[in-house]
């Protein structure tokens, strides 16, 4: 089988699951990821041998399952890095890359700002990008699960960011005493409820980790108003607070930071035009 042959065998066998965008994205993934063939090398001239058709084949069962081709591949591109990714962290998104150029740009606007924390870290993919673009910069993590940071610790271990992590639950008002203060934090915390988990696409819900995906309950802002506390007592006098939210949840969470005494609340839409993103500073 040809590459060219292969990108259209992969195109059509996901068809029933991805629209034809999507479908073409993935099986270009598959083949420069599992393969080495990048687009512009999809060739007739070019094939695969017998071990590798039987990894396509392997690659197009898992994927038809509606595995997310992340973890088939173990691997996803954030801010121009490659994550390591297992189903024991949430899947990089693009619109997260925006949350951290955000942040970038502040800590350029505001030289002051000297440490950075990253809370509900996962795959390790915000706090490695920033103390790649920023190594001057004293960088660390936190998160609940002992397998996330274990795949974040190999993604910083992997790219040669010094990042400094710790296993602590946000929630456990308790843990907080072992943190030091910071000048900026930064999250992309859980806010799905649970009566959301039905409207959920099922290549998320059946394989992304649920600690990561659902606040707990029927409190889609209960991290957010934790992480708001914490930011009170562990930012510095006029730190920065960054999170990122469901569209619907921006003005909700923005009303959070103000009533925990946050000034200068900003929101920012993503790509797509939608509110996403939003910004609070702990006054002086």
């Amino acid at each position: 089988m040809t590459t060219t042959q292969a990108l259209k065998h992969l195109v059509q066998s996901l068809f029933d699951i991805y629209d034809p965008g999507e479908a073409i994205s993935v099986a270009s993934i598959v083949l420069e990821d599992a393969f080495g063939v990048k687009p512009s090398q999809v060739s007739s001239q070019t094939k695969l041998d017998k071990e590798q058709l039987i990894r396509l084949d392997s690659i197009i069962q898992r994927l038809m399952a509606y595995e997310p081709v992340q973890y088939v591949m173990g691997e996803a591109a954030f801010y121009g890095y490659r994550f390591k990714v297992s189903p024991a962290v949430l899947i990089p998104r693009q619109e997260t890359e925006e949350s951290v150029h955000w942040a970038l740009e502040t800590c350029k606007q505001h030289p002051e700002i000297r440490s950075v924390l990253d809370i509900g870290t996962g795959s390790g993919c915000i706090p490695v990008s920033i103390k790649k673009r920023r190594p001057d910069l004293d960088v660390h993590a936190l998160d609940i699960s002992t397998a996330a940071l274990d795949v974040a610790r190999e993604n910083a271990q992997r790219l040669k960011a010094a990042v400094q992590f710790y296993e602590v639950n946000i929630l456990d008002k308790k843990a907080w005493k072992q943190l030091p203060k910071f000048d900026l934090i930064v999250s992309n915390p859980p806010y799905v409820t649970k009566s959301e988990r039905k409207i959920l696409p099922k290549n998320v819900v059946d394989f992304e980790p649920h600690l990561a995906l659902f606040a707990g309950g029927s409190d889609a802002q209960r991290f957010v108003k934790k992480i708001a506390e914490f930011g009170k007592t562990h930012l510095n006098p006029g730190g920065w607070l960054f999170l990122e939210t469901n569209e619907f949840y921006v003005p909700l969470s923005a009303l959070i930071l103000e009533k925990h005494g946050y000034v200068q609340v900003e929101t920012r839409k993503d790509l797509n035009g939608r509110d996403r993103m939003i910004c609070g500073r702990r006054p002086y």
